[in-house]
């Protein structure tokens, strides 16, 4: 059986198109995980810190805060970020603006983030230059939601962008 010159064209353009559109969605995939240099800040903060303002809530960790409002800011220009052990596996913190001396709390603890397989794994991935955070765990130990956590830090708040479950063996 012979095939006619039409249809090889048509085979080769269909086979084409259909590689296409198989790379285009695989790059969209890779292009919807947040990456730390879509998400710059303008600046750095090199001043001297302001005193620490401690709400209420706050006091329960001053020692913890306190420590780390001495420290230069690491998160999104003017900010530090610190956290701390909440149990076995398990985190909480909170941000301190160096600017200001104001302390906002992340709004969830983090847990159950295993061992991942690698000796340089962070729950929590953050850097100056960015107002991008990933956290990569569970939060508030809801099962079923393990996976990594995309926020933007923006006015003093911690927004959502996406999250990323972890694939089960």
């Amino acid at each position: 059986m012979r095939i006619s010159p039409v249809s090889r064209v048509t085979g080769v353009i269909l086979a084409a198109f259909t590689a296409f559109v198989l790379l285009a969605t695989i790059a969209q995939a890779q292009n919807s995980v947040p990456e730390f240099r879509n998400y710059p800040v303008a600046g750095k903060f090199t001043g001297k810190n302001a005193p620490l303002q401690l709400g209420r809530k706050d006091r329960m960790f001053r020692t913890r805060l306190k420590e780390a409002a001495r420290q230069k800011p690491n998160f999104a220009g003017h900010y530090i970020l610190t956290t701390w052990g909440c149990g076995m596996e398990c985190l909480m913190g909170a941000v301190i603006d160096a600017r200001t001396g104001k302390v906002y709390r992340i709004p969830f603890t983090l847990c159950c983030w295993g061992d991942e397989g690698s000796e340089t794994f962070v729950p929590v991935e953050f850097r100056l230059d960015s107002k991008l955070i990933i956290f990569s765990g569970v939060r508030d130990e809801k099962q079923g939601a393990e996976g990594k956590h995309f926020y933007t830090f923006e006015n003093n708040r911690f927004v959502p962008i996406s999250s990323v479950s972890k694939a089960l063996p």
